[in-house]
């Protein structure tokens, strides 16, 4: 029998101008197709006419998926096996707490996890609980260019690994990747202590979350290694992560001038210049198929009962990353983990005008 899938959250039809996040429904149907063990069974949508153009896209017209304005009433009248959560990150712990009270077997969620930390760490135990397999869409684990990153360094071509730097637009929609990129190129090693500032210069929200206008954070783990992550205008590296090791460097779609990028590039021990290894083609990572890729490893890891690779475990631990920076942003000071607070320093701070437009921090 096939799984029984269900997706919430369905987006819109078409692209409209200055959308963000657009299709990301549509890549994991697109997974569950590629997986011929799935079956599209139903749709939450609040707009009927998204959900009926993404059915008429996506489903079986001899079985098309029952569409739903509710998602707690499919949740009680479908009882999918699988359900795909693409809705905006306030809407996360929410909706994935119902589908685990609701017996779903496994439960994949867009990213980040949720505006607070203690919405976080909630979800992930509400899965645990119940025994429902959660993940997170992070799909850079399945990409060419970071998986060829990993497979160098642990070859040994730039020695043993002394940093890792990266720089994205924010702490909270894309440093999420890059936290947890970091993560995979170390092998989920923990980290010890972060120190971190933020700056919230002008109003600057993703998926109506307030993020940072620009940061720095500096975090260590416990073998040692450093970590860095800057974000916002100014914050260019040169490239979108840097391995840098005790014998050369790996650096991840590095920019080339003129407009350029190339996949991946090293220098190591012997080498007068920059090599350009093969990871599979010029092409550039893109969503695509790192996010099918996810899909079909947490299908087979719901089967043969192993972690998956996108697990909850591992995305808490880039997100522990994101609000530990904040909470060092509010405390001045560095944050040793385990990561103690309920909520996001950064809508606090806000909140209670601590910080506004300025970046000034009282």
């Amino acid at each position: 029998m096939p799984y029984r899938v269900a997706i919430i959250g369905c987006g819109r039809p078409i692209r409209t101008e200055g959308a963000t996040g657009f299709g990301q429904s549509h890549l994991h149907a697109r997974g569950y197709a590629a997986s011929g063990k799935c079956e599209l069974v139903a749709l939450a949508d609040i707009s009927q006419a998204n959900a009926e153009a993404f059915a008429a896209e996506h489903g079986d017209p001899a079985h098309p998926p029952a569409i739903y304005l509710d998602y707690q009433q499919m949740l009680a009248e479908v009882k999918p096996d699988i359900v795909s959560i693409c809705t905006w990150p306030h809407l996360h712990a929410p909706m994935t707490i119902a589908c685990a009270e609701a017996g779903v077997r496994a439960v994949h969620c867009e990213k980040p996890m949720a505006p607070t930390w203690g919405e976080a760490r909630r979800m992930a135990d509400a899965c645990v609980q119940s025994g429902t397999q959660l993940t997170f869409n992070h799909q850079r684990r399945f990409e060419a260019p970071f998986r060829a990153a990993k497979r160098l360094l642990h070859e040994g071509v730039i020695g043993s690994l002394q940093r890792l730097e990266g720089t994205c637009s924010n702490l909270f929609d894309w440093g999420t990747h890059w936290f947890d990129m970091f993560e995979f190129y170390h092998d989920e090693t923990p980290v010890r202590w972060v120190l971190a500032q933020i700056d919230y210069r002008v109003e600057n929200k993703v998926f109506g979350v307030p993020v940072e206008t620009q940061a720095v954070s500096l975090f260590q783990y416990e073998d040692g290694v450093l970590g860095q992550l800057l974000t916002g205008p100014d914050s260019s590296i040169g490239c979108a992560n840097r391995l840098l090791g005790s014998e050369g460097s790996i650096e991840v779609q590095p920019r080339l001038g003129e407009g350029r990028r190339a996949p991946l590039r090293l220098r190591g021990k012997g080498d007068d210049d920059w090599v350009y290894p093969d990871v599979g083609g010029d092409r550039l990572s893109g969503p695509t198929e790192g996010v099918s890729q996810g899909i079909l490893d947490l299908i087979d890891a719901l089967e043969h009962g192993r972690e998956p690779e996108l697990s909850a475990a591992r995305a808490l631990r880039a997100t522990e990353l994101i609000f530990a920076s904040y909470e060092s942003s509010r405390r001045r000071g560095r944050v040793d983990l385990p990561l103690m607070i309920d909520d996001s320093p950064l809508l606090a701070m806000l909140e209670g005008g601590e910080i506004g437009r300025g970046g000034r921090v009282d």
